[in-house]
C-alpha cells in the first residue's frame, strides 16, 4: 500500500496531520524521529510529512532530522517545527522570536507561489504556534509564503521536492490547511486515493487469515465499538476459529452483561463470560495512581484470557481494539517518559512473557474510521453509535479508592444521566458522555436533615476522533433534570458539578 509516513517530533497536532491525510483516502502512519532509512525503504513510502514540536532545534535535547531522510528521494514536507528542522539542517538560520506568536495570522502568498500553494488565493487565514521562526533559508530555497509577523512563512526546493510552512495547515482555522496537504499529496508526492474502508476490510481479511493459519483467536468483547468491530472483522475472517470472551471486572456500566449478552445473541459468535469482580476489586484495593491502575487493569485482563484460553484448544492469539491514537498516545516522540500523555491499557499493561501472541486488527485505525468500518460489515447503528468507553472502566472515572460501594455509586449517576441527554435528543449530538466520582465529599441538606456525601462530576465533549475536544454546552433545563434525579434517586450523592474545559489543555477523560 503507498504510505505517507509522518514524522513525530512531539507535536500536539500530528494526529490533526493523519487525520487529514486519510481523509483525502491516502493512508499514512506516525513515526518517531529515530525511525531508520532502512526501515523507511522497507515501506512503500512515497512522501514524508515533518512535524511540528514543542521544542527548539538549539536544545541539547531536541528530537533530530536524520539527514538520510531526505536521500530516499521522496518529497519532503517539514511544519512549524519541521520547517525549521530542515532549515537548521541545510544551513538556515533559526532564531528565537521575541515574542511566540500564536493563533490566527494573515497569509500571503507571492505571485509565484509554487505547486505546494496551488489554488491557495494571495490573501488567507493560517494558524501560527511557534517560538522560533526560520530567520534565513538554506540556500536555493525560494520563499513562498509571509505573515506580517513571520518573514518566511513557507519556502521550497522544487529541484529536490523538500517543501516547509510555519503554520499549522493540518488545524482547521487554516483556512486552506487542506488544500495545501492535497498539493502535497497529489501534486507533489503522486499519491492515488486508495485508502478506502473496503480495501481496508479486504487486506485485513486476507492478512488475518495468513497471521492465524488454522489456530484459534480470543478476544476481549466489552461491547463498546471498538471490541464489537474488531469482533465483526475478525469473525469475517475466521469464522468459529473466533471465541469471544467477555471479563466483567466489576467496573463497567450498570447491565453491561446483559446487555453484550443480548447485543450479540443473533451474531454466530462463541462468547464466554468470566466473572472476575472480586479480584479486579482485590488487586486495585487502597490503589489511586491513574497510571497504576491501568497496569494493574491491563495485566489482569491479560492473566484473565490467558486462563480462560487453557480451556480452549488450539488457542494461540489475543486480539485486541487497540486503536492508532492509543498507540501514538503511549509513546514519546523524545524517546522519554515526560512527554507521553497517558499509557493505555491496550498498550501499556501487556506483561513481558505473555503466552498467547498478540493480534491488533484496529491498531491502525482512528475512532472515526472504526464506526465506518462498522457499518461497512453490517453492525447496527445502536451498536456503533455507543459513545466510547474506557478500556479500565470505571477504574478512571473514579478518582481515588475504587470498591464496589462507590463503582455502584457511580453506575447509578451515569445511567441516570445517559438516560436524560437521550431523552433529550442529545446523545447523538455528543461525542462522549459519562459522570465522574470524585474524592471529596460535601455537606448538604436532604428532608432537613445535614447530609454528607459525595460529588458527582459530569463530563460531555464533542469531537470528532478523540484527538481534541469541546465541552457540549447541555441546555439549563436538561443539566437541572440529571442533577434533580442523581441527587435524589443515588443514594450517596448530594452535589453534582459539569466540567465545561476542553481538550486540550484537559483530557476527555479525568484520569
Amino acid at each position: 500500500m503507498e504510505t505517507l509516513l509522518i514524522i513525530d517530533f512531539g507535536s500536539q497536532y500530528n494526529q490533526l496531520i493523519a487525520r487529514r491525510v486519510r481523509e483525502s483516502k491516502v493512508y499514512c502512519e506516525i513515526v518517531p524521529p529515530t525511525i531508520s532509512a532502512a526501515e523507511i525503504r522497507a515501506k512503500n513510502v512515497k512522501g514524508i510529512i515533518l512535524s511540528g514540536g514543542p521544542a527548539s532545534v538549539y536544545a541539547k535535547n531536541s528530537p533530530k532530522l536524520n539527514p538520510d531522510f531526505l536521500k530516499l528521494g521522496v518529497p519532503v514536507f517539514g511544519i512549524c517545527y519541521g520547517m525549521q528542522a530542515l532549515s537548521h539542517l541545510l544551513g538556515g538560520e533559526v532564531k528565537r522570536a521575541k515574542e511566540r506568536e500564536y493563533g490566527r495570522a494573515e497569509l500571503l502568498i507571492g505571485k509565484t507561489p509554487g505547486t505546494l500553494f496551488e489554488r491557495v488565493p494571495e490573501k488567507s487565514t493560517c494558524w501560527m504556534s511557534h517560538g522560533d521562526f526560520v530567520a534565513k533559508m538554506p540556500k536555493d530555497y525560494v520563499k513562498t509564503a509571509w505573515t506580517d509577523n513571520t518573514h518566511i512563512a513557507g519556502f521550497e526546493n522544487p529541484k529536490t521536492k523538500v517543501y516547509g510552512v510555519q503554520f499549522h495547515p493540518e488545524v482547521a482555522h487554516s483556512e486552506y490547511g487542506t488544500r495545501v496537504i492535497d498539493n502535497f499529496l497529489f501534486a507533489i508526492c503522486g499519491f492515488k486515493k486508495s485508502w478506502t474502508m473496503e480495501n481496508f476490510i479486504h487486506e485485513q481479511t486476507e492478512k488475518i487469515k495468513r497471521q492465524v493459519g488454522d489456530k484459534k483467536v480470543i478476544l476481549g468483547l466489552s461491547g463498546g465499538v471498538d471490541s464489537s468491530v474488531a469482533a465483526a472483522l475478525l469473525s469475517k475472517a475466521l469464522g468459529k476459529q473466533l471465541v469471544c470472551i467477555f471479563v466483567n471486572n466489576g467496573l463497567l456500566r450498570k447491565n453491561e452483561e446483559q446487555q453484550v449478552r443480548d447485543a450479540f445473541k443473533g451474531m454466530k459468535l462463541n462468547l464466554r463470560v468470566v466473572n472476575a469482580e472480586k479480584i479486579f476489586l482485590k488487586k486495585l484495593k487502597g490503589v489511586t495512581d491513574p497510571e497504576k491502575k491501568r497496569k494493574i487493569i491491563g495485566h489482569e485482563f491479560i492473566w484473565a484470557f490467558d486462563r480462560e484460553a487453557k480451556k480452549v484448544k488450539g488457542v494461540s492469539f489475543l486480539a485486541q481494539g487497540t486503536l492508532y491514537p492509543d498507540v501514538i498516545e503511549s509513546r514519546s516522540a523524545f524517546g522519554g517518559p515526560t512527554a507521553v500523555i497517558k499509557s493505555h491499557h491496550n498498550v501499556g499493561g501487556l506483561p513481558e512473557k505473555m503466552k498467547l501472541k498478540l493480534i491488533e486488527p484496529l491498531r491502525e485505525l482512528f475512532k472515526d474510521e472504526v464506526r465506518i468500518l462498522g457499518r461497512s460489515l453490517g453492525l447496527p447503528d445502536t451498536l456503533i453509535g455507543r459513545h466510547p468507553f474506557p478500556g479500565p472502566g470505571l477504574a478512571v472515572r473514579i478518582i481515588g479508592d475504587i470498591t464496589k460501594e462507590r463503582c455502584d455509586v457511580l453506575r447509578e449517576a451515569d445511567v441516570r444521566f445517559i438516560e436524560e441527554i437521550r431523552k433529550a435528543g442529545l446523545y447523538d449530538k455528543i461525542w462522549q458522555a459519562f459522570a465522574v466520582l470524585l474524592p471529596i465529599k460535601s455537606v448538604g441538606v436532604m428532608g432537613d436533615e445535614r447530609t454528607y456525601e459525595n460529588v458527582a462530576a459530569l463530563r460531555a465533549v464533542t469531537s470528532v476522533d478523540g484527538m481534541t475536544a469541546d465541552w457540549f454546552e447541555i441546555p439549563k433545563d436538561v443539566l437541572g433534570k440529571i442533577s434533580n434525579r442523581i441527587i435524589n434517586e443515588v443514594k450517596g450523592v448530594n452535589r453534582v458539578v459539569y466540567d465545561i474545559s476542553s481538550k486540550p489543555p484537559a483530557t476527555i477523560e479525568w484520569e
